[in-house]
């Protein structure tokens, strides 16, 4: 029976308004560096206050060329979001399959640190790679959900495999 820690809902969601953040920046710095000149309501419009004798200052340079750069920022997270989302652990019956497809076989783990597992929401283990080097990998909550369960089956193989 494999158990699997799919990403994180909070780190999706962290993506989600950063991606918000960034289209909505472009659209307000966009619309005060290009489209206020065209405001006409009463009172002085943001070109007006930042436009001298048709030269613009740094404001208006600022408010003109940002746009561009916050939507591509949008579009890299937007990226990114999409290669990490379907990034999941997967503890199967032989060994743990990390979501960079790193498989850790149980018998190579050496230890395990759950000290920091309930209060700060992380646990790490040492397990020994294919060249016999020691190595630590530290799994977060907020990465990856039901790193719990993946918790306990790591600490059930680990007893068993020392008995």
């Amino acid at each position: 029976m494999a158990i699997e820690a799919p990403y994180s809902k909070y780190n999706k969601t962290n993506f989600k308004i950063g991606i918000f953040f960034c289209l909505g920046a472009a659209a307000i710095f966009a619309y005060d560096g290009y489209l206020s000149k065209y405001e006409w309501s009463y009172r002085r419009s943001f070109y007006d206050d930042h436009v001298v004798d048709g030269k613009p200052d740094s404001d208006m340079i600022f408010n003109q060329k940002s746009p561009f750069v916050f939507a591509g920022l949008a579009v890299v997270l937007t990226g990114w979001f999409f290669v990490r989302k379907n990034k999941k652990i997967i503890a199967d019956d032989n060994e743990l399959i990390l979501a960079d497809n790193k498989k850790i076989p149980y018998d190579s783990i050496q230890k395990i640190n759950k000290t920091y597992f309930d209060s700060k929401g992380h646990f790490t283990f040492t397990y020994k790679d294919n060249d016999g080097k020691e190595t630590d990998q530290k799994l977060n909550i907020r990465t990856y959900d039901n790193l719990k369960e993946i918790l306990e089956l790591l600490v059930e193989k680990i007893r068993s495999s020392q008995n």
